[in-house]
């Protein structure tokens, strides 16, 4: 069945681009933004083990939510690709279908939370004072599960259909309602790494609410309704579990490689833990500012295999990559030369501060390296071509392990950035081989 509402136009322009990729900005840096904030609150705490508990209990939940980043990645190229073949059903049986799946994770894992909790602590090695707040993060957080995983899926749709204002709005309220949340905890009740958690939960439950509350609406609007048969179509969810089942084992490839980094800088101690943490939040920011470029080619990618529409495809692809070159250069040369005043803004332990300007140019060098990953990760989600994506991260995870196995000695923490600045690379090298199959596997509309 045709959709009842006109699909956006297949043309793609540099307003276009910029009008899918605007809004994302916004939205995206708003996350890493909560990160800074926390940072932040948590950094007038002379003590350095509160920053490095919160870099622990985040690095977990990377482990636990973004594992389950499927249920946004997946849901937007399954999106896409049904807006673009103008199938109104299947656009959105997609976010039924995702909402399902991530409630159903969602409580398994609040019921698995003991052993996922040993699993990673014992992993994640870091002094006694700072794994025993991350231990009180984690048992707090973990209870906002089913929201933060169907806040994935509602976000994969939204952009998937290609309303990045939706997007733009459910990211802001969650992380606005997050840092002012945050700040009362831990500023003026004095709940420190309790505080974060908490803000943290509240503020997840109170985005997944108001996601579902617009996607009934805008449903409603267009007429379009969930019928449990086409839900449970098995060759539909056959089709999404494979997508996302190997985007999952791509993710889960992804996480362990910034996992390791942060348990090779705790190895390293409390100061080098939190210098790295507070770099990473500069990387954090710079990735979720260019991953807005890959949403747009995820949105603009799935609509053109969606049609079949390979001169749309070649255009996007085109586009979009010189939007988030000049971005990444951009961002690459501003932390050069604001990266001393952003360390001081984020840290007064005068320790770390002298630890994170020794090793900002790797955090610099960041995003120009990993733009193109990001990049090519977009145009492979749109594609639904999960498979590659899995293999390729796969490999570039090798290289990135070999890398440290080969620098971390020598070079110690240095070694360690120089080995991430190598995974990016492999990265977007591995991706970029295999591109040239997905362009030809569109057929050229026309011809």
């Amino acid at each position: 069945m045709t959709t009842d509402e006109n699909p956006p136009s297949q043309r793609v322009t540099h307003g276009r681009v910029l009008r899918l990729a605007g809004p994302i900005v916004l939205s995206n840096i708003s996350t890493p933004l909560l990160g800074i904030a926390d940072m932040a609150v948590i950094g007038r705490i002379p003590n350095p083990s509160a920053l490095g508990a919160i870099a622990l209990g985040g690095t977990i939940f990377n482990f636990v939510y973004w594992g389950f980043g499927f249920l946004r990645m997946g849901t937007t190229g399954l999106t896409a690709q049904a807006l673009g073949a103008k199938n109104a059903h299947e656009v959105s049986a997609n976010l039924g279908r995702a909402l399902l799946v991530a409630v159903a994770i969602g409580l398994s894992l609040i019921l698995l939370q003991g052993p996922i909790g040993l699993a990673a602590f014992a992993l994640l090695k870091g002094s006694a004072e700072v794994q025993a707040q991350a231990h009180d993060f984690f048992a707090i957080r973990i209870w906002s599960a089913p929201f933060t995983l169907a806040n994935f899926a509602i976000l994969g749709w939204f952009i998937g259909r290609q309303k990045a204002n939706t997007a733009l709005l459910l990211q802001v309220f969650m992380n606005g309602v997050n840092i002012a949340l945050n700040v009362t905890f831990v500023a003026v009740f004095g709940w420190a790494v309790k505080g974060v958690a908490t803000g943290t939960v509240i503020a997840e439950i109170a985005a997944a609410l108001l996601g579902v509350a617009l996607a009934a609406r805008d449903l409603k609007t267009v007429g379009w309704y969930w019928e449990w048969p086409r839900l449970l179509d098995p060759d539909k969810l056959g089709r999404m579990i494979a997508v996302n089942r190997d985007i999952m084992i791509r993710t889960f490839c992804l996480i362990f490689a910034f996992a390791f980094f942060t348990s090779q800088g705790a190895r390293s101690g409390d100061v080098l833990l939190a210098a790295n943490a507070v770099l990473g939040q500069f990387i954090a920011v710079s990735a979720f500012l260019l991953d807005a470029f890959g949403f747009a080619a995820e949105a603009l990618v799935g609509q053109s295999v969606g049609a079949r529409d390979r001169a749309t495809l070649d255009r996007a692809v085109k586009l979009t990559s010189l939007w988030a070159g000049g971005a990444a250069l951009a961002l690459t040369l501003g932390l050069l030369a604001a990266g001393p005043f952003l360390i001081d803004m984020l840290t007064t332990s005068a320790p770390v501060r002298e630890a994170a300007r020794t090793y900002l140019p790797w955090a610099a060098a960041a995003p120009f390296a990993a733009v193109w990953c990001f990049l090519l990760d977009g145009i492979f989600i749109g594609a639904t071509r999960s498979v590659e994506m899995r293999n390729a991260m796969a490999l570039s995870l090798g290289v990135f392990l070999a890398a440290w196995w080969l620098l971390a000695t020598p070079y110690g923490n240095h070694g360690l950035w120089a080995a991430l600045i190598i995974f990016y690379l492999a990265r977007g090298i591995t991706l970029l081989r295999l591109y040239p199959s997905v362009a030809r596997s569109i057929s050229l509309k026309g011809h």
